[in-house]
């Protein structure tokens, strides 16, 4: 409580950003929204009644399109947001995460003459003392950092990210009330609980800090630069740390050209099968051998070199996988290879996507239909033919459709995963993308039985036992012993009680208020008959306004009624 207490101090600190917020959900229809969390109070009265009414058309744009321009204008921190819950159709259903996706983080450049400022305070150094060179202008402005090339002095072609200003402040701002909304809809909109609203802000949070503090970022690419050490293929920047701080990013520049500029690839000259190639396997190593792969491989942060490698740039986003989910995956992989549906679903299971409510035999009967409508029209097919794009869509709807829980790692494997073969399909439409993961997912498998491996899970396991055995007589004796004292408690959970206790407290405070407007009415009347206060064309003027205060009351009642949807 003093935590949630402590948070709405702080929003109502940042009360014009709390208006500016409100004003645009009601700009683009939510003032229902608005209302359930009694955010109304943040809108003047006079524009609350000019919004009454306005219902959206049949013409009007859909729900996840307004919502998705209302994110847009909101600016940073919502877009980024929005892009993060695009990857997320299991929180968030498909259509949003659809709209979602064509949010762009693009925003109008700042001031070089401020980058410069930034770069001086942050190295404490003039520019001249760094730079032999540093383009006047950026070649990218993003919501976070404005991006420039330039050289050292000691001839290096360098890439510079540099911090927005003031932009920590304004995350930070957001952060406190998207946290504050998402306890309003937890407590005031109970459906809001099944898509996990503080759930969502703490991912966007832990999200966005990482990519505010670009020496993460830079401790990412020197991870990445070992573990590509020996594959010549792939070359990633060489991070410069002497001048590298939380603001500030200067990394090696890659020659190359957009691995998506088809065009100019084949004006190089360059073999775009084995570019496509390359890229996979770099993206297989990463997530089925090294566990920490690049989670944003869209093709503005791949590039084709002249000498027929890849580059890759852009570390903010990275992914992690276990061993275990590791081992999980490549099963995964070679069941589908096999069109294997019950391993694949004892996958899914091993996997802890499933429910602990959920009758395993009923979710195996089912869920093995669902995918078998699926995949059984693939028999017969040979690898080529696999659309891998639209079988992790497919199974993507099936989680939703069952109530599976995705981990929100293995969801960034899979959005890796597809605009990776999204990107192979562009190079080489004979591209086979479910082959080249085939070598990994079998070297992973043969790991799994390696002696030395099935030596080092046995003594895991034993030790477990172990534990287990000198730790469950002491565990028996303090039940026991609770048990002779009458102190053992069991914890019992009302599902749905407090949504009656929030219904019954909103009618009860309906009725005293309609009970005070009834009051004030019948007090109208009667300072009116025996003519109390000073007389204005033979009315009284007391009894006059309070009967105006009435009238105002009532509408304010009816209005939250109506937009309740409860009348």
């Amino acid at each position: 409580m003093p935590f949630n207490l402590l948070i709405l101090r702080r929003t109502y600190k940042n009360v014009n950003r709390v208006r500016h917020i409100v004003n645009v959900l009601l700009k683009y229809g939510f003032g229902k929204i608005v209302d359930q969390l009694h955010l109304g109070r943040f809108v003047p009265f006079r524009k609350r009644l000019k919004t009454f009414g306005q219902w959206p058309s049949l013409k009007s744009p859909t729900v996840p399109e307004r919502l998705r321009m209302a994110f847009a204008e909101l600016g940073p921190s919502f877009i980024k947001l929005a892009q993060i819950l695009s990857t997320r159709p299991d929180l968030i259903t498909r259509p949003f995460a659809d709209e979602f996706k064509k949010l762009q983080d693009r925003v109008p450049p700042f001031p070089t003459e401020y980058a410069k400022k930034i770069i001086e305070e942050e190295t404490g150094r003039p520019i001249e003392e760094i730079f032999y060179r540093l383009d006047a202008e950026p070649v990218a402005a993003a919501s976070i950092a404005q991006v420039y090339h330039g050289t050292l002095l000691d001839g290096s072609e360098v890439v510079l990210k540099v911090q927005r200003p003031g932009i920590r402040d304004q995350i930070e701002t957001d952060i406190i009330i998207l946290t504050a909304v998402a306890q309003l809809m937890e407590r005031y909109i109970s459906e809001s609980i099944f898509y996990n609203p503080s759930g969502i802000v703490e991912e966007f949070a832990r999200t966005v800090r990482k990519e505010l503090d670009f020496t993460e970022e830079a401790r990412n690419c020197n991870r990445f630069k070992r573990n590509f050490e020996n594959v010549h293929d792939v070359v990633i920047p060489k991070i410069h740390s002497e001048f590298t701080t939380d603001k500030l990013l200067v990394m090696e520049r890659i020659d190359g050209v957009r691995i998506d500029n088809i065009p100019e690839i084949t004006r190089l000259g360059l073999n775009r099968g084995r570019l496509a190639r390359i890229g996979v396997d770099a993206y297989f190593k990463q997530v089925l051998e090294d566990g920490f792969f690049h989670a944003d491989p869209h093709a503005g942060n791949i590039f084709a070199l002249k000498d027929g490698r890849i580059g890759f740039m852009d570390f903010g986003i990275v992914g992690r996988v276990t061993p275990e989910l590791r081992e999980t995956m490549a099963n995964t992989f070679l069941a589908l290879i096999h069109k294997d549906f019950d391993r694949l679903i004892e996958q899914y299971i091993e996997l802890g996507l499933v429910p602990e409510h959920v009758d395993l035999d009923v979710f195996r009967r089912e869920f093995r239909m669902d995918l078998a409508d699926f995949l059984e029209p693939l028999y017969g097919r040979t690898l080529k033919e696999l659309n891998f794009a639209e079988y992790m869509d497919t199974v993507t709807r099936l989680a939703i459709k069952h109530k599976m829980k995705i981990p929100s790692d293995l969801i960034l494997v899979n959005k890796a995963m597809l605009i990776l073969e999204n990107l192979g399909w562009e190079l080489d439409p004979d591209f086979d993308f479910i082959a080249a993961a085939e070598p990994y997912a079998i070297k992973l498998v043969k790991e799994r039985v390696r002696p030395a491996r099935i030596y080092e899970k046995a003594r895991k396991n034993l030790m477990e036992v172990g534990d287990f055995v000198a730790l469950f007589p002491k565990q028996m004796k303090l039940i026991i012993r609770k048990i002779l004292k009458d102190d053992i408690h069991v914890k019992m959970t009302h599902i749905g009680l407090e949504k009656l206790i929030r219904d019954m407290d909103r009618s009860s405070n309906r009725i005293s208020f309609s009970l005070i407007i009834s009051a004030i009415l019948l007090s109208s009347a009667i300072m009116h008959a025996l003519k109390v206060g000073p007389m204005i064309h033979g009315m009284s003027f007391l009894g006059f306004f309070s009967f105006g205060v009435a009238f105002l009351l009532g509408v304010w009642l009816l209005i939250s009624i109506i937009r309740s949807g409860r009348l």
